[in-house]
């Protein structure tokens, strides 16, 4: 069994996915529509606390959605 997620780790993964949709703008596109819902699910998440995530961390969020950084601790 693998080790649990912290808080920080399952609202940057979120925020990341987000942001990949956004970034293209597809947050409308039915793909988006019917993961996001489930990973926020899966991750006891509020999008809410995923947008805050954005707001405060939105340019390392930006650059793993691009494909450019590593996840957080894996620095």
């Amino acid at each position: 069994m693998g080790k649990a997620k912290s808080l920080k780790d399952k609202l940057f993964g979120a925020a990341v996915l987000k942001m990949s949709f956004r970034l293209r703008g597809d947050e409308d596109s039915p793909a988006f529509r019917f993961v996001y819902p489930g990973v926020l699910r899966d991750l006891e998440l509020e999008d809410a606390a995923v947008e805050k995530y954005i707001e405060e961390n939105r340019e390392a969020v930006e650059k793993a959605a691009r494909g450019s950084s590593p996840a957080p601790g894996a620095r």
